[in-house]
């Protein structure tokens, strides 16, 4: 925090003008509120000075309270680390000063940061300012007043969107809300923040403490008519996340005994919230997240990424589709190459469906999704490939067919060009075995659809220069993705780790477990469907491929199900044809489907693995561990053979690949709090009564029998390492 200072130069108008200065984005850190207290102090004791405006360094006003401080909170425990800033600063120092204070924002006020300048009497704004409370996403709330002052300044309703969505506005929409007083130019800001100061000093312009006012609140039974409709909205939309109802409880205080009462429930809420699990999974997931792109030996040795302004796409089924959609939303120039004019033409017409898709929706201004589609070239051969800077290949899975498409591309690319595959199966090495460029060779593993999903796992080999990572990372920022570095395995990180989770889900149907609770446990826990339908979505013909894939590489811990290749012979593809193990109606929700159990009655007489031939009884906790744990034992084995960088990785792997619950903080996050030696115990007792499948990895084994936690970084010679 060396960087952290609060810096206040008085004026000869008599305005101390008061700057936050702690980069980059001027965070609310214990030194900065020590700092913002001292000057406070000092100007209402000084009587040079009439008025205070507040500031924030290099064009931000505050990204809101230090995130570090929450870390050292779940690591201790100690709560007394967390400065009283709501009622020591915020209401007795700033709010109910004789004083006025004037905020001036610029760039961004993003929680604390929001939550200090709506103390302020006046809040003045630069254009396009991103102004919001998201505390939600981190497990807590507002915890500076935020959930008092938002409400009584923007009105009840807007004030609740913006806090359980963790959404931003800009300072334009402020404005009309009436959270902003006024919008000037960054060259003015200060300006016109001093004036206003001085109209307030002076009594030209009223003295407003945000805390008192109650014009936007409405009638008490209104807003507990729209709190209620809120709770049952949050009881659908944030399964297992108290930090939602918890925010409407301390808003209802407020509005029933006042602003005061408000401040001091939320502070005492807000502390509970920090020590629950929901905080410590957010708040891990959001420094997991932020430490992807630091790679040993590639973001330490001093590369710099090269500039990508032209990206060659091979393919435009789904895949090749929607990674082009993402480039061009970048602003990057995409060629797109197919085989024939027909399927070029249903490619551009898929990329022109996505971007139109977004300007419907309003994700995307119209001018910039034409400028988008502007920069979209469709070709039938690779003339164009030769000053492209980068190709991404994304065609079917068939190893002679990407075999040949590398060997073309290395003739007709310069030598720069990055040449990527988004195969999701097929090992690199064999990929570009035909080429002299294999320091070239990276995997761009995207997720379905492409543009929409965040995560993007950049596979490498042993020859894969550290400037073609570097490169790759930085074309994954630009398209707003995160991405993962992760080493050259059948499956990679996320697949990889996740197989045995339908393959679980199987063997229980198979012991005679019911379906349908199966998936409700699973979604119950947090994930969006359970494993049976999430097939039903996928289709039946990618389970049965991915099956043989994993099968060929894992053969000693798989377990062979016909159940899929008996719902074929029924004439079932899931969610494709409308018949899986639900019922798809159009514009109803998926409704199990019971003449689906005479085909699991087939499947399980085959296998015969029921003790005694009668289903197995087991508890929803035992379920939810028979899913889940064969997923951490093999996340185990991706960590023992290095695929990934560290466990955090995987963690966000999970989170944004396999839509692991982000509040559980991922699956080895996850898997530490359930304890390494109850998941080793669970497996081996199920690998007695079950067989193979369950058995316990030797890094899990090593972890539990030490007392370490899985996500405890391994020696370097204990963890045979593919990065």
């Amino acid at each position: 925090m060396a960087g952290a200072r609060v810096s206040m130069e008085v004026g000869n108008d008599g305005v101390a003008l008061i700057t936050l200065s702690n980069p980059p984005v001027n965070a609310l850190a214990v030194p900065i509120i020590a700092g913002l207290k001292e000057k406070y102090d000092e100007a209402m004791r000084r009587n040079d000075v009439k008025a205070i405006v507040i500031t924030g360094e290099n064009g931000r006003f505050s990204g809101g309270f230090d995130i570090n401080v929450f870390e050292k909170v779940h690591k201790t425990g100690d709560l007394s680390v967390l400065p009283d800033v709501s009622v020591d600063l915020i209401v007795n120092t700033i709010e109910d000063a004789r004083k006025p204070s004037v905020a001036a924002i610029q760039g961004l006020a993003l929680g604390g940061g929001l939550e200090l300048a709506m103390g302020c009497h006046v809040r003045i704004s630069a254009p396009k300012a991103q102004l919001g409370l998201p505390e939600l996403s981190l497990g807590i709330i507002p915890g500076f007043g935020g959930t008092q002052r938002l409400p009584r300044l923007v009105g009840l309703q807007k004030a609740v969107e913006m806090m359980l969505s963790s959404k931003p506005i800009t300072s334009e929409e402020g404005m009309k809300l009436g959270l902003i007083n006024a919008v000037v130019s960054p060259q003015e800001l200060i300006k016109v923040s001093r004036m206003w100061a001085l109209d307030i000093a002076d009594g030209r312009k009223p003295l407003v403490r945000s805390l008192h006012m109650t014009d936007n609140l409405g009638s008490l039974s209104e807003a507990h008519k729209f709190l209620m409709i809120a709770r049952e909205k949050a009881k659908q939309t944030a399964r297992n996340m108290p930090q939602h109802h918890a925010c409407l409880d301390v808003i209802e205080e407020g509005i029933i005994h006042g602003g005061y009462s408000g401040v001091i429930k939320e502070a005492k809420v807000f502390k509970e919230l920090v020590l629950t699990d929901t905080s410590r999974g957010l708040v891990h997931a959001f420094f997991a997240q932020r430490l992807t792109s630091k790679v040993p030996g590639v973001s330490d040795v001093g590369l710099k990424p090269r500039r990508i302004k032209k990206v060659a796409v091979i393919g435009g089924g789904l895949m090749g589709s929607g990674i082009a959609t993402a480039l061009l939303l970048s602003n990057t120039q995409v060629v797109l190459k197919e085989v024939s004019a027909e399927f070029l033409a249903k490619g551009i017409k898929t990329i022109e469906g996505n971007i139109r898709g977004l300007v419907t929706r309003g994700k995307l201004v119209k001018d910039k999704g034409e400028k988008a589609l502007s920069l979209l070239k469709g070709v039938l051969d690779y003339s164009e490939f030769k000053d492209a800077d980068m190709v991404i290949e994304a065609v079917v899975e068939n190893v002679s067919l990407k075999q040949t498409i590398f060997s073309d591309l290395e003739k007709a690319c310069p030598p720069h060009c990055i040449l990527a595959t988004n195969t999701s199966t097929i090992d690199l090495n064999v990929v570009g075995e035909r080429t002299n460029s294999q320091e070239r060779i990276i995997g761009a593993h995207f997720f379905s659809p492409a543009h929409i999903m965040p995560l993007l796992e950049i596979v490498r080999t042993k020859k894969t220069s550290a400037q073609v990572i570097l490169d790759l990372i930085a074309v994954g920022k630009a398209i707003k993705k995160v991405p993962v570095v992760v080493g050259n395995c059948t499956g990679f990180a996320v697949n990889r780790a996740f197989f045995p989770y339908s393959q679980s889900a199987h063997l229980l149907a198979n012991l005679g477990i019911d379906i349908f609770r199966i998936d409700r446990v699973i979604s119950d826990f947090g994930m969006p469907m359970g494993p049976f339908q999430l097939q039903d979505l996928a289709g039946y013909g990618v389970a049965l491929a991915v099956a043989k894939e994993f099968q060929a590489a894992f053969s000693d811990r798989i377990f062979n199900s016909p159940l899929v290749e008996l719902l074929v012979k029924n004439g079932r593809n899931g969610k494709n044809n409308g018949k899986g193990y639900y019922i798809y109606e159009k514009g109803s929700q998926p409704k199990p489907d019971p003449s689906v159990l005479p085909v699991i009655k087939e499947s399980q007489k085959l296998t015969n693995i029921m003790p005694d031939g009668k289903p197995v009884s087991v508890s929803d906790e035992e379920i939810l561990g028979m899913i889940l744990f064969p997923v951490v034992n093999e996340a185990c084995r991706v960590l023992d053979e290095g695929v990934v960088v560290r466990a955090s990785d995987l963690d966000v792997a999970s989170v944004l690949g396999m839509s692991f619950p982000s509040y559980r903080g991922g699956i080895i996050f996850w898997a530490d709090t359930v304890g390494p030696s109850h998941i080793y115990n669970s497996l081996k007792k199920w690998s007695i009564l079950y067989g193979n499948f369950f058995k316990p990895s030797q890094f899990l084994e090593e972890r539990a029998t030490k007392g370490l936690l899985l996500s405890t970084p391994a020696s370097s010679s204990a963890s045979r390492s593919r990065l």
